[in-house]
């Protein structure tokens, strides 16, 4: 078996006594228990811990495998000069893995190192695993901006690689938990966070990490936890495989959590290809929404399937309602993949000399011109889902009292600056996060005093 176990460790320097020197008897119970995992982790004897740290080199689209054959650090940083580091990289490991997520077109490397020594969230369960074990070669690797889905087959990955060359490894899934647990904390407080940690400690007490994937992204800004998708990873690690789960326990005394569990696998089980079940769930309701959709939508996807194909627009389509051709309006097209925006381009007033051509235009300026995104891909159109929002004229409106963000979508300018939110979005609670948005999408400073401007949309999905 090539991963022995898996383990979620937290990061607060301040548990290292170099560090708190007396301070970190405030998170004894998590200190016991570091320490607790690190002998279970010295039982089990590995050849090597992969070691997934936020703290790590961290890029938004590509998985940063640490390289070199060595590399150290200190907490000096932290105040801790005295607690230092070196370590030695299983390099023909990280090459491995390396090779192998290029086969199925996931980007990760050894490029882009900016700083080689060891972070804190690599030093810190390295402090209490290398008191029971020592000499043990590491690789070291960087979460991404990619989805929880890409973390997940990264660990398939990883596992993969270690059994081509008959490692056996430990996984160290390094990471707190949300920061947002006392109104004293580093990040004050947010009932998301009591949420989050209550809901991914149930998670790793039942050994349910399929759940891991399930999380909202909104929940997980709010929470500002930092160690998900480390725990993502580490369920990929385990995939199709029965665990045996311990929590040795959850504290948050500090405003923040520290969650320790450990999860070691036991025997195949086909129930427990968590991403295989997803992706499935995820083609079929695809193909509902897709058979379901109006006009409006229908033509947008067939645009930027052609388009994605071919590389020019196609003709446009000869039987369209009289809607569609008859009537002129600024239209959004909205790509997700995976519940992760993919493009979204749009028009606030009509540019083109009927509606059905600004759909279509917008749908090849989202999914190939998007500036925040990559050109969408042949491989990446199965798992599109695709929205068209129509707007109504704007209307200039005196004050904020006029606006309602669950009807009215928002244009705030100033000189030649504008900025455009649609209504009723997740994670927009008010009409100041809407207002403040906005004038942010425009690059208008505070207090520069505005145009405001509403109007509604009609969605189409």
């Amino acid at each position: 078996m090539s991963i022995l176990g898996a383990f979620t460790f937290p990061h607060p320097p301040l548990i290292v006594p170099a560090v708190g020197r007396g301070r970190e008897s405030q998170i004894a119970q998590t200190a016991a228990s570091c320490g607790q995992a690190a002998r279970q982790i010295a039982d089990l004897g590995p050849d090597v811990i992969v070691i997934a740290s936020p703290h790590s080199v961290m890029y938004r689209d590509y998985f940063h495998i640490s390289p070199g054959r060595r590399a150290s650090g200190s907490l000096a940083s932290f105040g801790g000069g005295d607690a230092t580091f070196e370590v030695d990289y299983d390099q023909e490991l990280a090459l491995r893995i390396q090779t192998l997520a290029e086969e199925i077109g996931l980007s990760a490397g050894t490029l882009g190192q900016r700083d080689a020594s060891l972070d804190h969230g690599t030093m810190v369960p390295l402090w209490f695993i290398g008191k029971e074990l020592e000499n043990v070669p590491i690789v070291r690797i960087g979460l991404s901006g990619m989805s929880l889905d890409d973390h997940y087959r990264l660990g398939q990955i990883i596992a993969r690689a270690a059994n081509d060359l008959g490692r056996h490894a430990v996984f160290v899934a390094s990471g707190d938990l949300s920061h947002k647990l006392k109104e004293d904390g580093p990040y004050g407080f947010d009932p998301a966070g009591v949420e989050y940690d209550r809901r991914i400690m149930d998670v790793f007490a039942r050994g349910a990490l399929g759940e891991i994937l399930e999380f909202e992204p909104g929940l997980l800004e709010q929470a500002a936890e930092c160690g998900h998708r480390s725990f993502a990873i580490m369920a990929g690690t385990l995939d199709g495989m029965a665990v045996k789960s311990r929590v040795y326990s959850h504290e948050d005394v500090t405003g923040v959590g520290y969650g320790i569990a450990s999860f070691v696998p036991e025997e195949p089980d086909g129930s427990r290809r968590f991403l295989d079940a997803r992706n499935s769930f995820e083609l079929e309701r695809l193909a509902a929404l897709r058979n379901a959709a109006d006009d409006y939508v229908k033509l947008a996807i067939a645009t930027i399937e052609h388009y994605v194909k071919n590389g020019s627009q196609p003709p446009m389509p000869k039987e369209l309602p009289r809607d569609l051709l008859d009537v002129r309006a600024g239209a959004f097209v909205s790509i997700h993949k995976r519940g992760d925006l993919r493009g979204c381009i749009g028009t606030i007033a009509p540019v083109a000399d009927c509606l059905a051509r600004e759909i279509m235009d917008n749908a090849v300026s989202a999914a190939a011109r998007d500036p925040r995104f990559d050109p969408i891909t042949p491989d990446e159109l199965k798992w599109l889902e695709i929205n068209v929002d129509v707007l109504s004229a704007a209307e200039d409106i005196s004050s904020e009292a006029e606006l309602d963000v669950k009807k009215y979508g928002v244009i705030v300018s100033a000189g030649g600056r504008r900025g455009l939110l649609l209504p009723d979005l997740e994670g927009v609670d008010t009409v100041r996060q809407q207002v403040e948005i906005a004038r942010r999408k425009a690059g208008i400073p505070p207090g520069q005093k505005v145009k405001l401007q509403r109007f509604q949309v009609v969605r189409h999905r």
